[in-house]
Order: C-alpha cells, then sequence, then structure tokens
C-alpha cells in the first residue's frame, strides 16, 4: 500500500497486518492490526514520526522509495512495534536525527543499538520547525510506558498519540468509518495495557486541554478525524464512576460453583443490577479486562482445587490486581470438598486493589438452601452498595 494524504503535506505510512492474533505473546488481537507511522514534509525540512513493526519494515521502506530526504525520524515510544523499523531507516537515511525524550534515548540505545551521536533529545514542551510546519513534543509518561511522549502539528492541529487513543483493527480504511467498532475496539485496548496507570494518564489528559486538537493520528488503528468521542471515551474510562455492574469470572468443576454463579445472577438481576458472567473455560480475556473498565464490583466465582482456587480463577484474579480497575467491591463464591485456603489466598492477591471484601459464600460439596440464602443476601448487599455510591 502506498502512502496516503490525509492533510497538505502529512501522509500516514505503515502496515496493515491482517494475520496477528496476539501481542507480546500476551494480548489477544481478534482483529489484527495496524502500525502507523506519518510523514510531515515542511517547506525546510521533513520529518518520520514513528516506523512500524521490524517484521513490516519492507513495506515502509517501499513507502519512503519516493522521499529523497528525511532530517528528523521521532520515536514516541522505544517499544519495537514503534520503533523496531529505525536502524533500516537509518540504513536509508544516514544523516536523519533520531528524535526523543532523554529516557527513550537509553531505551532505543539498549534495544536497538542505535549510535549516540544518532540522537537529539527534546524536553517536555520543546518544539521542532521544519519551516512551515511545527512539530510539539509533549511527554505522556505511563501511556503506556515510562518515556512516551506525543507530538502536536500547530499548524494543522494533528495530535500523533501513539498508543494515547489507539486500537488494534486490521483495515485499510485510513480514517474512523465505524464507530462503535472502533470504540469497542479502543476500550479493549484501554482496557489491556492502559487502565493500570489511570491516574496517571488522567494528568496527561489534562496537559493534553493545551492543545486545539482536530485530529487524532495514533500508532495503531485507524485516524480520529472528528476525535470528540474518542476524548470524551477516554475521560470516562480514566475519571468516571465505576457503574452499576458486577463482573463474575469463574470456574465451575463439577456443577456446584456453576450453580451458585446461576443463583447470585438471578438475584443480582431481581436487585436491578447488570452482571456479565466470563466463564474462565472459554473466556476471551480481552473480554474480562474491557468488562473491569466499568465494574463496581467483582466477584470471583471458583472451586477449590488442592486446598487453593483453582487457577483459572487465581489468573482472573492476578490480572485484576495487574490491570487495576475502579472497582470499589469485591467478593468470592464457590465449594470446596473437605477444606482448604481459598478466600486466603485470593484475598492475598489483590494489594493494588483499593476495593471492600463484602462477605464470601463459599459452601462444601453442593449448595444447600442456606447457601443459596447466603447469595440472595449477598445480592441485595452489592445492590445496596450500588445504590448508595448511585452507580448507574
Amino acid at each position: 500500500m502506498d502512502k496516503r494524504q490525509i492533510k497538505e503535506k502529512v501522509y500516514w505510512l505503515g502496515a496493515v497486518d491482517w494475520d496477528r492474533r496476539l501481542f507480546d505473546s500476551l494480548i489477544p488481537l481478534p482483529d489484527g492490526t495496524t502500525y502507523n507511522a506519518y510523514l510531515v514534509e515542511g517547506s525546510k525540512k521533513t520529518a518520520l514520526l514513528d516506523t512500524v513493526d521490524p517484521s513490516m519494515a519492507g513495506k515502509l521502506l517501499a513507502q519512503l522509495a519516493g522521499v529523497s530526504k528525511i532530517d528528523f525520524i521521532v520515536s514516541h515510544h522505544s517499544e519495537q512495534d514503534h520503533s523496531g523499523a529505525i536502524p533500516h531507516v537509518l540504513e536509508r537515511f544516514p544523516d536523519a536525527k533520531v528524535v526523543a525524550n532523554p529516557k527513550a534515548k537509553v531505551m532505543l540505545i539498549d534495544l536497538l543499538k542505535i549510535p549516540e551521536n544518532q540522537f537529539l533529545t527534546v524536553e517536555d514542551g520543546e518544539t521542532l520547525s521544519l519551516g512551515d510546519k511545527t512539530l510539539k513534543f509533549i511527554q505522556t509518561p505511563w501511556v503506556h510506558w515510562p518515556e512516551t511522549m506525543v507530538t502536536y502539528l500547530e499548524e494543522d492541529r494533528i495530535l500523533f498519540s501513539c498508543d494515547f487513543y489507539g486500537s488494534h483493527i486490521a483495515t485499510t480504511d485510513l480514517f474512523v468509518t465505524d464507530q462503535w467498532r472502533v470504540y469497542e475496539a479502543a476500550k479493549r485496548y484501554f482496557a489491556e495495557i492502559m487502565m493500570p496507570f489511570r491516574n496517571v494518564i488522567k494528568k496527561n489528559i489534562e496537559k493534553l486541554k493545551g492543545c486545539d486538537i482536530h485530529m487524532i493520528a495514533p500508532s495503531h488503528g485507524q485516524i480520529y478525524d472528528h476525535p470528540d468521542w474518542i476524548m470524551d471515551a477516554y475521560q470516562d474510562w480514566v475519571t468516571g464512576a465505576p457503574h452499576n455492574l458486577v463482573v463474575l469470572p469463574f470456574v465451575s468443576m463439577h456443577g456446584s460453583t456453576q450453580q451458585m454463579v446461576d443463583r447470585l445472577t438471578s438475584a443480582l438481576v431481581v436487585q436491578g443490577v447488570r452482571i456479565e458472567l466470563f466463564n474462565l473455560t472459554v473466556t476471551d480475556i480481552g473480554k474480562l479486562a474491557m468488562a473491569l473498565v466499568d465494574a463496581a464490583t467483582v466477584v470471583v466465582g471458583t472451586p477449590t482445587v488442592l486446598a487453593g482456587p483453582h487457577p483459572l480463577a487465581a489468573y482472573a484474579t492476578f490480572l485484576a490486581n495487574a490491570l487495576r480497575p475502579k472497582a470499589k467491591y469485591l467478593s468470592i463464591i464457590g465449594s470446596y470438598g473437605w477444606g482448604g485456603k481459598t478466600v486466603e489466598t485470593l484475598a492475598g492477591m489483590i494489594p493494588n486493589l483499593n476495593v471492600e471484601v463484602l462477605g464470601p459464600v463459599l459452601c462444601k460439596g453442593a449448595p444447600s438452601k442456606a447457601v443459596f440464602e447466603a447469595l440472595d443476601r449477598l445480592a441485595g448487599t452489592i445492590a445496596k452498595k450500588h445504590e448508595e455510591n448511585d452507580f448507574k
């Protein structure tokens, strides 16, 4: 695919990865992804903003075939899907300077062995003139690495946002054409890599309010030519209150925990509380992460295995602790055969969560009438907590 113009003398370059289904050997990519780079041609200088994953370097170099000179290669983020092709570009344009902040410079030297004299370091708020176009660099740490920054093209009012506002979608559409599809993909993207840094991202959003943003060009996914809606979505995901939602990841080995999950689900519905179930034997973990963005309460359902929680339930708890959602309440339900320390084990796995732990409901063997009544009371407690906090 050739480079494509998005504004006068501003072009998209990059590659569409239709087949990739796993990122960082961890994150599912059900819709593939794109690696976006951008070329800005000023009246005096030319800048390439980011590159592509090394596996796609040939596609980027082909798009640069008609470009006679690159003066600057801006690296927003040192991870290889953004910066991995920089050495290839430098082979073609050896006089180009790699523009990065001091933290990124160190990482790029470590990861890609770029010579130190090849760098031009920039600080927060610093600008770089290309003649009739001006690049302003804004440090946005922990979106999602400590060295991440974004670039604002002042004259065209474009924010080149790196991972900020990104989404994993393989598509030939240059701009957002299906807002709801992109909303879901962007929410998954936020949940999987941004949510742990929510408090820092809040500060970064405030920093960007000084820019008159008419377009957002991220490093993954489509370009937002009407960006207000994605900026509003991030504001809600980062600072909005949790929703009237219970997220319940669970495993059932012989049906007892499943019966408890079904009873709690019915009781919550009667109480007017939304609930989303995730059977961990078949769940897309990305979907679970998305639900955690909005959840006010998390309930883990697990049988006891070798005196502790089922490994899949332990993984889901570990994931929730790592992602640090804004949930306010947590509980545990499940069954056991002879005993164990399921509650103690799971409770010890959530040091990052600022939650109130509601009384667990555990039963020996199959659930009895008394257990079902305890689940009804748990549903009532959850509903009351949500109502007291005015969760919608």
